[in-house]
C-alpha cells in the first residue's frame, strides 16, 4: 500500500475570526443569546465565539425579512432577483478556498470533500435557482405563481453551507425573504456566506442568519410571521415540528431520517460496487440522510464482496480533515461519536460480526473507524436505526422479491441503490422500493436540477429541480 506524505491545506486560507456576530436586517449584530463557542471537532480546539439569538431577536429578525418581502423582494421583477442571485452564486465561487477549509475545521469533513461537493454544489444551488426567477411562470404552475412570504428555515450540521444553499436559492428565486438558522456545531460558514450576501448589496433583510440551539429553531418555526417552514435534520425533531404546525396555514417540507438500502445483484460489476458501497456510506464519515447504511447483496456472491469491501475499506485514511490525503475526517461531535459508539456495541451483542479498519487514529479529536458488520438481522438495531456514522450492517437475499422486502422494511424512506447490469431489473428494483431517490450503479450523486426527498419517516416535499419550486410558491 502507497504510505501519502501529509499533504495539509493552510488553515489561514479560512480568515478565522475570533468572533462572529448574527445578520440580521443587513447588518452583522449581537445576539441577546448567551454566545456559543464552536469546536474544530479534529483537534478539539476552540475555533471562534459565536453570538446568539434569543427570542426577542428571532422576532426582530422575522419582522425584518417582512418589511423586505412587502416592500422590495416580492415586488422585484424575477430578472432583478435573478441578478442577485447570480452575483451569490459567483462569490461563493471566488471565496471557494476559504469556505472550504472554514467548512472542514467547523464540521469535520475531509477538504476534498468540502473543496470538491460542498462548495461547488453550493453555489450551483444558486446558478441553477438564478436561471428560474424571471421563468416561474413556465414552472408549470400557473401564469403567474405567487410566493409565500416569509421562510424560516432550520438546517442540520452534516452540510451546513450546502444545506444553507439548498434551502436560500429557491426561497429567494421564488420571491421569498429568508430567516435561517444554522445548527449549533457548525455556524461560521452560514456566517460567511451573510458576508458574501452583504457584499452582493441584497436589500436588508431579504436573508437572515441567526445562530443559537434548538430553542431558537422552535422559536422560529413557531412564530406568527413565518408563512414557510423548511427543516432537515432528525425525525424526532421533525415530527415535534409537524405537530406544532398541525392546524395552522403555514406550508412545511421536512427532509429527515434514512436507513437507505444498497442493493447488489449478483450480476454487477463488483468492484464498481465496491467503490460505490464506500461512497454510499463513508462519505463525509457517514453523516449523510442517504447515507446506503444497508448493504444489502446476493447470497451467491456475498463472501467474495465482502472480502474485497473489506480490502479496500483497509485503505481508507482516517485523520486530519484538512489533509488532502484524508478520506475519513473527524466525527462532528462528541455526542455523535458516544451515539455511533453505543449502537456499535448494541451490533456486537446481537450478535452480527463486527469487522473494524486496524487504521491509525488521531489522539485529539472525535473519530471513528470505518466499520462493517456482517451476518446482520433486521431485527438488530443497526439494521434499523440511523446511525449517521461510518458503519455499514451487511444483510443477504437470494430473490429479487426478497431484496425489495428487505430493502423497505424500514420506517425511512429516503434513498435507495441497486447495483446490477440488467436495465430491466434497475427499472423493476426502482417502481417497487419506497424511496424518494434510487440510485443506478452509482450513489450519493446530487444535482440542484433533480428533486431530492423521501417518504415515510424521512419527510415529505421535494427540494431541488423544477419540482422543488412548489414548496416555495402559493400553488
Amino acid at each position: 500500500m502507497w504510505e501519502y506524505a501529509p499533504a495539509p491545506e493552510s488553515r489561514d486560507i479560512a480568515n478565522l475570526k475570533p468572533a462572529y456576530r448574527m445578520f440580521v436586517d443587513g447588518q452583522f449584530v449581537e445576539g441577546s443569546g448567551e454566545p456559543l463557542k464552536t469546536i474544530n471537532p479534529g483537534t478539539e480546539e476552540v475555533l471562534a465565539e459565536v453570538s446568539t439569538a434569543s427570542k426577542s431577536d428571532v422576532d426582530t429578525a422575522v419582522k425584518a425579512a417582512r418589511r423586505a418581502y412587502d416592500r422590495v423582494w416580492s415586488k422585484m421583477p424575477g430578472s432583478e432577483r435573478a441578478k442577485y442571485i447570480y452575483r451569490i452564486a459567483r462569490q461563493i465561487q471566488e471565496r471557494g478556498r476559504e469556505l472550504a477549509v472554514l467548512e472542514s475545521l467547523d464540521n469535520g469533513k475531509p477538504i476534498k470533500e468540502s473543496r470538491d461537493v460542498d462548495v461547488p454544489t453550493a453555489a450551483a444551488h444558486f446558478f441553477y435557482h438564478a436561471g428560474w426567477a424571471d421563468k416561474l411562470g413556465y414552472a408549470g404552475y400557473g401564469p403567474d405563481p405567487k410566493p409565500l412570504g416569509v421562510a424560516g428555515q432550520v438546517i442540520p450540521w452534516n452540510f451546513p453551507l450546502l444545506m444553507a444553499a439548498w434551502k436560500i436559492a429557491p426561497a429567494l428565486a421564488c420571491g421569498n425573504t429568508v430567516v435561517l438558522k444554522p445548527a449549533e456545531t457548525t455556524p461560521l460558514t452560514a456566517l460567511v456566506l451573510a458576508d458574501i450576501i452583504a457584499q452582493c448589496d441584497l436589500p436588508p433583510g431579504v436573508v437572515n442568519i441567526i445562530p443559537g440551539a434548538g430553542d431558537i429553531g422552535a422559536a422560529l418555526v413557531e412564530h406568527d410571521g413565518v408563512d414557510k417552514v423548511a427543516f432537515t435534520g432528525s425525525t424526532e425533531v421533525g415530527k415535534t415540528i409537524q405537530r406544532q404546525l398541525a392546524g395552522t396555514n403555514k406550508k412545511l417540507t421536512l427532509e429527515l431520517g434514512g436507513k437507505a438500502a444498497n442493493v447488489v445483484f449478483d450480476d454487477a460489476p463488483l468492484d464498481q460496487a465496491v467503490e460505490g458501497i464506500v461512497n454510499g456510506i463513508f462519505f463525509n464519515q457517514g453523516h449523510v440522510c442517504c447515507a446506503g447504511s444497508r448493504l444489502l447483496v446476493q447470497e451467491s456472491i456475498a463472501d467474495e464482496l465482502l472480502e474485497k469491501l473489506h480490502a479496500r475499506v483497509s485503505t481508507l485514511r482516517v485523520g486530519d480533515p484538512l489533509d488532502k490525503n484524508t478520506d475519513v475526517g473527524a466525527i462532528n461531535s462528541r455526542e455523535q461519536l458516544a451515539r455511533i459508539t453505543e449502537l456499535t456495541e448494541s451490533g456486537e451483542a446481537e450478535g452480527a460480526q463486527r469487522w473494524t479498519s486496524s487504521c491509525p487514529l488521531p489522539d485529539k479529536g472525535f473519530y471513528f473507524a470505518p466499520t462493517v458488520f456482517s451476518g446482520v438481522s433486521q431485527a438488530m438495531r443497526i439494521a434499523r436505526e440511523e446511525i449517521f456514522g461510518p458503519v455499514l450492517s451487511v444483510l443477504t437475499f437470494r430473490t429479487p422479491d426478497e431484496a425489495v422486502a428487505k430493502a423497505n422494511n424500514t420506517p425511512y424512506g429516503l434513498s435507495a441503490g441497486v447495483w446490477t447490469e440488467k436495465g430491466s431489473r434497475i427499472l423493476w428494483m426502482a417502481q417497487r422500493m419506497r424511496a424518494g431517490v434510487v440510485w443506478s450503479n452509482t450513489f450519493n450523486r446530487f444535482d440542484p436540477t433533480a428533486p431530492f426527498g423521501g417518504y415515510q419517516e424521512s419527510g415529505f416535499g421535494r427540494e431541488g429541480g423544477r419540482t422543488g419550486l412548489e414548496a416555495y410558491l402559493d400553488v
